[in-house]
């Protein structure tokens, strides 16, 4: 045999195959029958699962169509035909009620317009996410252009296999400028006025505070934080450069360098978190749960100016607690911050109750109904409270009290007076609200757990074992304290 031999065989085996050296890795990277077999059981039930999103657009068509004739029957005007239908649908979907007006808004257009993107859901060539892509981009077209363009996409062709979502928005967005380019420029233009400002939580108790803003805002904005951030960096602020466009965009919003200033903090936790280093969270209303030694920090809260500390004022354990600025100097007012202290009941982690005589909720009332619900309690809607709700209207003998009283959203509130629907109190270990849709469908929703909500398979009256390392750290850091303070009362004598 010469240089050029091929690669040397291996021994032969047992069965008398033999296998190269080259063949050798192939063989170990060879899919086996039973991975195979997963993969196309995974690919199939994606089928299935779009062919099932598929079926709940025509059945929520057919549901709203039958809703609006039943309503009609019964006198209700053409304007308000089909009220409470998106809500229904969301209850059923377990989605909250401005996500089953998107749904359904999705099945109309599916179903009346889009026959080719339907049929492509229909055999799991799109899934939702992606079939909501091409109606979203396609919304500002009539019902014949929008037509137009599905059937120029024909999505049921396979037109986008192994497009990804940017590719299908393009594809989509091109198709509808080639239609009417008049409307997509009125839309792009339209879009300005849907400028906001929104807050939601971030892990760690941090939050994103997000802007929607029109390019050229959004681009300045960040120009101007940056180019400061540079400025300070260079004249030696330890800071990194995202601390401190974060740190100037409160000082310039606020107009305060720690930005909180003249603010009521309610916050809501138990005695144990307070007086005994115990571990059960607390609540933030507008944020959510923080953990206990935060929640710690911000009623002792040590003013970075002066060092010394400021304690909220409050009563023991009964709701009202108010604290103020405590007697700081004016130079101090800048950092003060009102914490409103909220306890709830050893075991049931109950507030105390509240009632009224007035028809409507009287501040203190409101204040509760607030913290109690925290968000609308809509089952699945997690929207800001903007109304109380007498759960039992007022003209039908319901009182104004905390167990008649509901926090809901905006639409929600109006959901709920539409005829068939019907609301009412239900006792439990937290306040429950039993929901009643014009089909007889029933849901219940119930208060959120408060700090110190006995865990379930607990004692009712057996509190949260706190932990002993962070108990007798919490200790430490207050004796630090307490000399801190009076080190500076001395040296101010």
């Amino acid at each position: 045999m010469d240089g050029n031999q091929g690669p040397k065989m291996a021994p032969a085996a047992t069965g008398g195959v033999a296998v190269t050296d080259a063949a050798r890795p192939l063989a170990a990277v060879r899919p086996s029958a039973e991975g195979a077999s997963l993969i196309a059981e995974i690919r199939a039930l994606e089928d299935r699962k779009s062919a099932l999103s598929a079926r709940q657009a025509r059945l929520a068509v057919d549901f709203d169509l039958l809703q609006r004739r039943e309503q009609a029957e019964t006198g209700m005007p053409a304007a308000e035909l089909g009220a409470g239908v998106a809500a229904q649908l969301a209850l059923a979907r377990r989605e909250s009620p401005a996500r089953g007006g998107r749904l359904l808004g999705l099945a109309k257009a599916l179903v009346t317009e889009m026959p080719h993107t339907l049929a492509a859901l229909d055999t799991g060539q799109l899934n939702e996410w992606r079939a909501t892509l091409l109606v979203r981009e396609t919304a500002c077209l009539s019902a014949a252009d929008r037509a137009a363009v599905d059937a120029d996409l024909a999505p049921d062709t396979g037109t986008f296999d192994g497009t990804g979502d940017r590719g299908l928005i393009a594809a989509a967005r091109a198709a509808a400028y080639r239609r009417d380019p008049r409307s997509v420029t009125q839309r792009a233009g339209h879009a300005a006025t849907e400028r906001h400002v929104s807050l939601r939580p971030a892990p760690d108790t941090m939050c994103y505070l997000t802007a929607l803003l029109p390019v050229a805002a959004g681009v300045a904005v960040h120009t101007a934080l940056t180019r400061h951030a540079d400025t300070l960096r260079a004249t030696g602020d330890p800071r990194t450069r995202g601390q401190l466009m974060a740190d100037t965009l409160v000082e310039r919003t606020t107009g305060t360098p720690g930005g909180i200033t003249g603010i009521e903090i309610q916050l809501v936790m138990t005695d144990r978190t307070l007086f005994q280093g115990d571990s059960e969270p607390a609540r933030l209303p507008g944020y959510g749960i923080i953990p206990a030694g935060h929640a710690r920090a911000l009623i002792h809260t040590t003013d970075p100016h002066t060092g010394t500390t400021t304690t909220g004022n409050g009563t023991g354990t009964g709701m009202d607690g108010t604290g103020g600025d405590n007697g700081a100097t004016a130079g101090d007012q800048a950092l003060t911050v009102w914490l409103r202290r909220l306890y709830t009941a050893p075991g049931t982690g109950d507030l105390t109750a509240m009632d009224s005589r007035a028809r409507l909720f009287p501040p203190g009332l409101r204040r509760f109904v607030h913290l109690r619900d925290d968000t609308c309690r809509t089952p699945y809607c997690d929207a800001p409270i903007r109304h109380l709700d007498h759960i039992i209207p007022w003209h039908h003998g319901g009182t104004t009290d905390q167990n008649n009283g509901a926090g809901l959203c905006e639409a929600c509130n109006h959901t709920k007076e539409t005829p068939g629907w019907n609301a009412q109190p239900r006792p439990g270990p937290r306040h429950t609200l039993h929901i009643t849709t014009p089909t007889g469908h029933t849901y219940q929703s119930k208060a959120p757990p408060l700090p110190g909500t006995r865990v379930s398979g607990t004692a009712p009256d057996q509190p949260v074992a706190p932990n002993r390392h962070h108990h007798h750290r919490e200790l430490r850091h207050r004796a630090k304290i307490l000399v801190r303070a009076r080190q500076h009362a001395r040296l101010a004598a």
